[in-house]
């Protein structure tokens, strides 16, 4: 103990020695009291990060973040609510409380602009997501730009920004939608399900999209959204969800919307069943399938709900995996 006190000591007398050489350096009369009272400006953190993809400009656009009470049972819900934690613990993040931020993306491939999901939208705005257009201004986009908006699943932070007021917000796109996907969510017995997530999802989709299906394009898994992106089957979270691989003068980017909900308990816990997803086995098999192509192949990727700007690489990791946030190597 008299080791580490004496550590201490000495660290603490080569800091205060340095302060007070900065302050005598300092020219008289630039410190005031005043210089100690500039006001508390808030947290702020970037609102796109753009890059080059071959030939296709990719940006992700922060939405915003909801906070939530809990973790367990919504990650590790087949878990003990201590192995959940402990391994929250273990990855220094709280137990009791977590957020969850969304990430649309944007695709300029040179002959359309095309967007991937919606973000939330006016209907969590005053909570702090839906900010999805005015990250799209800052990031130097206007809404009538937007060609074609892709959407992955149809869940309400990824529909609910399509219309405002009543008004298609982005008046001169089509969409393209999962036909398995539409088809669930656009039949109106699930508007008076008792299961109310249910319901508020489908009231989401009724709101939202199926006012626009006029101007929709239906696939099915496999099937190109538009040339150079191609829809890969994923479901299990959504009865249609789909992840869509993006391919440009030999560069490889994967979007892979809601395969994973979390970027610790989601990837280093693939077999932990998630209460966002509709059939947990199902979306099990689809994660594990998704997260050992991306790593295998070393695929960059984009995920909806991965830390903001969202954008990294996975790596194999005992009997899971890892994800590794990109740094420079998409600047290069």
């Amino acid at each position: 103990m008299s080791d580490i006190r004496h550590k201490f000591s000495r660290r603490g007398l080569l800091t205060g020695a340095a302060g007070v050489a900065a302050v005598a350096s300092l020219p008289h009369g630039l410190i005031t009291p005043a210089s100690a009272k500039a006001p508390m400006l808030g947290a702020s953190r970037p609102t796109h990060y753009r890059f080059k993809l071959g030939d296709f400009e990719i940006t992700t656009l922060y939405d915003g973040a909801l906070a939530i009470p809990k973790v367990h049972p919504i990650f590790g819900k087949n878990q003990k609510i201590e192995d959940v934690q402990a391994y929250l613990t273990t990855n220094n993040l709280p137990t009791d409380k977590m957020t969850i931020s969304f990430t649309p993306v944007i695709v300029n491939t040179g002959k359309e602009l095309v967007m991937f999901d919606s973000g939330y939208g006016e209907e969590r705005r005053a909570k702090g997501a839906g900010l999805a257009t005015a990250a799209l201004k800052a990031a130097g986009f206007t809404p009538d730009q937007i060609d074609v908006i892709v959407i992955t699943h149809c869940h309400p932070d990824h529909v609910s920004g399509l219309i405002e007021g009543k008004q298609a917000i982005y008046p001169n796109a089509r969409y393209v939608v999962g036909d398995v996907e539409y088809n669930f969510w656009s039949k109106k017995e699930h508007l008076e399900s008792s299961d109310k997530n249910m319901m508020r999802r489908a009231q989401a989709v009724h709101n939202n999209l199926v006012p626009l299906a006029e101007k929709a394009t239906f696939i099915k898994a496999g099937a190109d959204a538009v040339p150079g992106i191609t829809s890969v089957e994923s479901s299990g979270h959504t009865p249609g969800h789909l992840c869509f691989h993006l391919e440009s003068a030999g560069k490889r980017f994967l979007i892979f919307g809601d395969v994973t909900n979390h970027y610790v308990a989601s990837l280093a816990k693939p077999d932990w069943h998630c209460a966002f997803d509709m059939d947990a086995e199902m979306a099990v098999k689809a994660r594990k399938k998704i997260l050992d192509m991306i790593a295998t192949d070393k695929i960059p990727s984009a995920g909806y709900h991965m830390p903001f700007p969202a954008v990294g690489y996975v790596e194999k990791m005992g009997s899971g995996y890892r994800w590794v946030p990109a740094s420079y190597q998409l600047d290069l």
